[in-house]
């Protein structure tokens, strides 16, 4: 059960990026991104109501466990800031492998903080995720993305990274709490922090993209809570593994990387699968050796 649970996460992942692209399309970004904070908030308020209903301040009715969770709530948002800014940029078919290679740097987060020990198969998976990012640099250089001249390619870079650094303290935050609260107060902390971002960030600007309303935009919060749903769920399951839960969750990929071959007709396909290939066959070995 928590194995399809997974996948199902995986596929809403994979439709939150394609609404992410079809939303940020000559929009603003901040304003679209506040807007996913509101709606994620909204669709969660109801586990916040129950917490004050019985009445408790949730999260262990403490005020550190709610200051834990305001850093989770920046650390998220700094990744959400830096991605939307990537994916808006980029081809679907460029972000989308990178994103999904923030296994790789959480296993090797794992184990620097950690002291966690790598296997074989381990290696050999982190070794070919990142040849993966390596790969599709160079492939990204034929469209005009390159580390030295494209600053999309290190903000697309930095969110996974920043990703990378949620989910190992999603490790902690887990242990501690109950998955549901945790999700619904970091996306209440995120939008009153996105307000006051955009408050002062706007109001500064004296030049800024236009925004313009999109039904794609509710979509991002409706699939990003739903893959988050199943993804917590799976992990209450007895056996289930988190290691295998998170990279299956990363073949998301697959799901954005065709809606950009199909429906945007992006470049250098054929280069782009070498390097999908390359990256799945990382995470296949990462999950054999998570076993």
């Amino acid at each position: 059960m928590w194995i399809i649970l997974a996948i199902a996460s995986a596929v809403g992942l994979g439709f939150y990026d394609i609404f992410k692209k079809l939303s940020l399309k000559g929009n603003n970004v901040l304003i679209v991104l506040f807007l996913n904070t509101l709606f994620s908030t909204l669709l969660m308020s109801p586990v916040i109501i129950s917490c004050l209903a019985d009445g408790s301040i949730g999260l262990g009715d403490s005020v550190e466990g709610h200051l834990r969770i305001v850093l989770k709530a920046f650390i998220v948002l700094t990744s959400w800031l830096l991605g939307y800014f990537g994916i808006k940029h980029l081809p679907l078919t460029i972000a989308g492998p990178i994103n999904a290679s923030r296994p790789v740097i959480v296993l090797v987060g794992a184990l620097v903080i950690f002291g966690e020990r790598l296997n074989l198969l381990q290696w050999a998976g982190v070794i070919l995720g990142f040849w993966s990012l390596f790969f599709i640099s160079r492939v990204g250089m034929k469209e005009g993305f390159s580390f030295k001249h494209s600053k999309w390619l290190w903000f697309s870079i930095g969110a996974t990274f920043m990703g990378a650094v949620s989910a190992l303290y999603d490790k902690y935050l887990l242990g501690q709490y109950k998955p549901l609260e945790v999700q619904a107060w970091y996306s209440l902390y995120q939008l009153i922090i996105m307000g006051i971002t955009i408050g002062v960030l706007l109001k500064g600007q004296k030049e800024r993209t236009p925004f313009h309303w999109s039904w794609a935009i509710p979509c991002i919060s409706i699939f990003l809570t739903g893959a988050d749903i199943a993804y917590f769920y799976a992990l209450s399951l007895p056996g289930s593994m988190i290691a295998v839960v998170s990279m299956i969750r990363r073949g998301s990929v697959i799901v954005s990387f065709f809606y950009g071959v199909i429906a945007l007709h992006e470049k250098h396909i054929r280069l782009k699968l070498i390097d999908l290939g390359i990256l799945l066959i990382g995470l296949t070995l990462l999950v054999l050796g998570s076993r």
